[in-house]
């Protein structure tokens, strides 16, 4: 096994014995326990002098180890007890130490000797066991930054990244580390506005239950930003020429205690936190530098009784900056890419549903995955006249950027096309050629239906998608037989549809292939899960009332089993009310100078019958100043109907396709004052184009 071999495991510095105690979640530098001696070999961990140093010639003694434990001949760093061509395998050699903490030489290895609880001659500090050992060789610097860098670059978005730095560097590196980054970030090749204006991001440190000593630097990175508030700064204006602007403009990490950052740091952190920062080499402030610029900047901080930094440890702050402010650019891009397809995909879908007369709507939308949030899933409900509403549901190929632009396209083109009142084989047609023109290989699936609310009837054609479920009132749930057709974009075919009873109470489940289908099932046996779901749901709330339909919703996603998302999910529930035979009343009207008159006393009787008399000096405006407007130009019968939901809907149907426009009459003109007052005595009111002419219509709200 190679030596350098490590994994992320943190371990605990504060056990006097060597060894690891795989149970603590924070860690420092372990010491590794001293080898035994192999019967007959005498081979143990050779020692190795610091950087640039020469290792031991045979038979010398290591500098502060004994000569039983000196190597028989020159090794390598990578030496193993017993890695000897006699040696047997060794059972219980040490393992590697965790990913992101360097080895550290063993008891006797390259150590400078003292008596326990003596001082080091390095430094002349009191040791205490248990406290974290300075890095002193190369290959120790080495394992940890790459460590360190293989965990800043598993981060994704900002914050993994700079967690990352913050806890590869802590306590392994630094006792303590305080992160700055720009506020706000600027993104690709944006140049900021305004002055240079640095926030604190994160801040980490050796928690402080484990600080025996006491005292030090310890309020400029306590375990808490709400404690750090009281000395440090959380938001720093870096004024030109100041500086922090300089030790900015250097890029490269140095020391606090040189004049440049001793001055910068009050800037930084306020005169209480620069106050509290130890003297000597125990911090490092380090920029940030992203591709272009200066993004932030990492201060690495050490306890006064800990060794100080050295002259490479400057190196290494300079990998762990590079590192972190790459990936922090990298972040932001990614973060920018992604908030563009998330609202790309937002916009291409409807906000919210719309309030249709006789039916009740409920719609769900998931995307394949985190990282995959656009897709060509799309649903829709569109309003038609006659309180008609169609029910759309279509699926492109693909979980692109590309899928979701040609997905927004096919769904302005239905949209378009439903506002001519064209029936859905004709959509569906017209869809067809659109894919062709938007590219080859521009293939979807889609299923459009209509929905009457007074005939109870549904009109459905289907371009390859999975047929519908009706789940009855009782209970029962069928699978529509509609022929399912080519999907849209081959071209040259025609599509087929079917109109069907739509019974009172029912639920219609219109949804996308991601749905039903998986790597571990066929579309078919999903539709049968499904089905036999919606038959489960409705059981529980009895066969006279239909299950919630946002519930239902709900219940359906949660089919989807561990491993069942490999697609977009699109998901539209319709609920059909209908609207009664004895609230509806409708009449033909002859395109004669009487029509308006008839209309008047058409329209006040019925009211009348309704017990809504309190509308009748309104609605006998409206409908005598719609009509009048409709006999016209039209050449055959006139349709008014009225319609008595949550509103009084009146609707005056012709053959003239041209619709009325609403203008402002001159004092002189005779007309031109019909549509003036449908405006401001109606509640809503509207004109929609038909194949056979246009309807106008408008609502007034009745007690």
């Amino acid at each position: 096994m190679d030596s350098t071999r490590v994994t992320e495991q943190p371990i605990s510095f504060e056990r006097p014995q060597p060894g690891v105690d795989p149970a603590d979640p924070r860690g420092a530098f372990p010491r590794s326990p001293a080898p035994e001696r192999t019967a007959g070999t005498g081979a143990a961990l050779p020692a190795q002098g610091r950087s640039g140093g020469e290792p031991p010639a045979p038979g010398t003694v290591a500098s502060g180890g004994s000569g039983s434990d000196a190597a028989d001949g020159p090794a390598s760093e990578h030496s193993q007890p017993g890695a000897g061509p006699d040696a047997e395998p060794d059972a219980h050699r040490p393992r590697p130490a965790p990913d992101g903490i360097p080895v550290q030489p063993a008891d006797g290895q390259d150590r400078v000797a003292q008596p326990p609880g003596g001082t080091e001659r390095r430094t002349g500090q009191v040791a205490r066991p248990g406290r974290p050992t300075p890095m002193r060789r190369d290959g120790d610097r080495l394992r940890f930054v790459g460590a360190a860098t293989r965990r800043i670059a598993r981060g994704i978005d900002l914050d993994e990244i700079v967690m990352g730095l913050c806890r590869a560097t802590v306590p392994t590196f630094s006792d303590a580390i305080l992160v700055y980054l720009r506020d706000p970030l600027p993104v690709g090749d944006e140049r900021p506005t305004g002055p240079l204006v640095l926030r604190l991001r994160r801040t980490d440190r050796i928690p402080a239950e484990r600080d025996t000593e006491g005292g030090g630097f310890m309020p400029i990175a306590p375990p808490e930003p709400s404690e750090l508030d009281a000395v440090g700064e959380e938001l720093c204006t870096v004024r030109p020429g100041s500086a922090l602007a300089e030790v900015l403009r250097g890029v490269r990490p140095v020391f606090t205690d040189a004049p440049a950052a001793r001055a910068a740091l009050p800037e930084l952190l306020g005169e209480e936190g620069a106050a509290a920062v130890p003297d000597g080499q125990r911090a490092v402030l380090a920029p940030l530098r992203g591709r272009r610029r200066v993004i932030g900047a990492a201060l690495f901080l050490r306890r006064p009784e800990r060794i100080p930094f050295e002259a490479d440890d400057l190196l290494v702050a300079a990998q762990l900056a590079t590192h972190s402010a790459l990936g922090i650019d990298k972040a932001v891009l990614y973060g920018r890419e992604a908030y563009i397809a998330d609202e790309l995909q937002r916009t291409m879908l409807p906000e919210t549903l719309p309030r249709c007369t006789g039916v009740r709507l409920a719609s769900r939308y998931l995307p394949a995955a985190e990282t995959a949030r656009v897709g060509g899933d799309w649903y829709d409900a569109i309003p038609l006249p006659g309180s008609r509403v169609a029910l759309v549901v279509g699926d492109v190929m693909g979980h692109s950027m590309t899928s979701a632009a040609i997905m927004g396209q096919l769904r302005t083109t239905a949209q378009t096309l439903a506002g001519l009142d064209l029936p859905p084989q004709e959509v569906l047609h017209h869809l067809d050629e659109q894919a062709q023109r938007l590219g080859v290989d521009r293939m979807a699936t889609c299923l459009y239906a209509v929905y009457d609310p007074v005939a109870h009837r549904i009109t459905i054609a289907n371009a390859g998608h999975p047929p519908p479920v009706l789940l009855h009132l009782g209970g029962r749930a069928e699978v529509l037989r509609v022929p399912a057709g080519a999907p849209i974009g081959v071209g040259g075919v025609d599509f087929e549809a079917v109109e069907l009873e739509a019974p009172a109470g029912a639920t219609l489940l219109l949804y996308t292939d991601g749905l039903v289908e998986s790597r571990l099932r066929d579309v078919w046996t999903g539709i049968e899960q499904l089905r036999e779901k919606l038959a489960a749901t409705a059981q529980l709330t009895g066969p006279d009332h239909p299950p919630p339909l946002e519930a239902l919703c709900d219940e359906v996603l949660d089919m989807l089993g561990p491993g069942d998302r490999d697609d977009d999910i699109a998901l539209l529930a319709a609920r059909f009310d209908g609207i009664a035979p004895s609230d509806v009343a409708y009449w033909f009207l002859e395109p004669e100078d009487a029509a308006p008159g008839r209309a008047r006393r058409l329209a006040r009787r019925q009211l009348s019958r309704w017990g809504m008399e309190e509308l009748s000096d309104s609605v006998e405006l409206l409908v005598s100043e719609v009509v009048t407007n409709a006999v016209r130009y039209a050449s055959r019968p006139v349709t008014l109907r009225l319609l008595r939901t949550g509103v009084l809907r009146c609707e005056v149907g012709d053959d003239v396709p041209q619709l009325p426009r609403l203008r402002q009459a001159r004092a002189t003109d005779e007309g031109g004052r019909g549509l003036y007052l449908v405006n401001r005595l109606a509640r809503r009111w509207g004109a929609t184009r038909l194949s056979t002419g246009k309807v106008v219509w408008f609502e007034l709200n009745h007690g």
